[in-house]
């Protein structure tokens, strides 16, 4: 009987400290950004200010998806699991830090398409969904998603990792997949604005339950073929890429 409660706070720790960072990561975007107004490109930033807003924007959509597979991998610490566990969560946030290298390039890019005129930018916006769109129904993005709904061979992967950088190694490599999985998702921020708040609240839910519920992998293609669908009716309606088109500079 003793053992029963200890044994759940053990398993649920890693999970609930991830929790727990994404909900802190998701006060500061609310109170830093909450109030501002839709906006297309970097939104005035410069790249490292960007890289830090990128990062705890992923820290907030994605952490909450983690949860299974940071518990999964506590399980196979034995000692020092608070601080091990930490060294796992800030390798698999680097790589979504380092992702936003090229995000910014795209954001800037995709900046500049929104002052083109307004047929430019519904083009750019289609493409964007369009692009979206088929990526979630391709066999790597059920190869990816896969991995990260059933983790156990990653598990055995990590378990194989030698030395003190095992941490590093596995947090990286989770982070790698959930990039393959997610990337098409993140894409459509671009569509929608970098910091439109409601944008990143329904697309971390599809993330959730992409890699956590057990309708998953139709939620995945549900999407792909809702994006493909906004591809064409973004033509008729502008206002559904407010990131790309003059609906940009509305409110959110």
């Amino acid at each position: 009987m003793t053992g029963g409660p200890a044994t759940v706070r053990r398993r649920a720790g890693p999970a609930g400290l991830l929790l727990v960072a994404a909900a802190a990561a998701w006060v500061w975007v609310v109170t830093r950004w909450g109030g501002m107004q839709a906006m297309p490109g970097t939104m005035g930033l410069g790249l490292p200010a960007f890289l830090v807003v990128w990062t705890l924007m992923m820290a907030a959509m994605m952490l909450p998806a983690t949860a299974l597979v940071a518990t999964l991998y506590a399980r196979t610490i034995t000692a020092h699991r608070a601080s091990r566990m930490v060294v796992f969560t800030v390798a698999y946030l680097l790589v979504w830090a380092a992702a936003g290298l090229p995000g910014y390039g795209l954001a800037v890019g995709l900046g500049r398409a929104a002052s083109l005129p307004a047929a430019a930018g519904t083009a750019v916006a289609a493409a964007v969904f369009a692009i979206s769109g088929v990526y979630q129904l391709t066999p790597l993005k059920d190869r990816c998603l896969a991995r990260c709904r059933s983790p156990i061979g990653l598990m055995l992967r990590y378990a194989s990792y030698p030395g003190p950088s095992r941490d590093l190694r596995a947090g990286a490599h989770h982070g790698a997949f959930c990039l393959g999985c997610c990337w098409s998702l993140m894409l459509l921020l671009a569509a929608f604005g970098v910091m439109n708040l409601w944008a990143m609240v329904v697309l971390a839910s599809v993330i959730t339950t992409e890699k956590l519920a057990p309708i998953g992998r139709l939620v995945a293609r549900v999407v792909g073929i809702a994006s493909i669908a906004l591809a064409v009716a973004v033509f008729w309606i502008p206002a559904l890429a407010p990131g790309l088109t003059c609906a940009g500079m509305a409110g959110m």
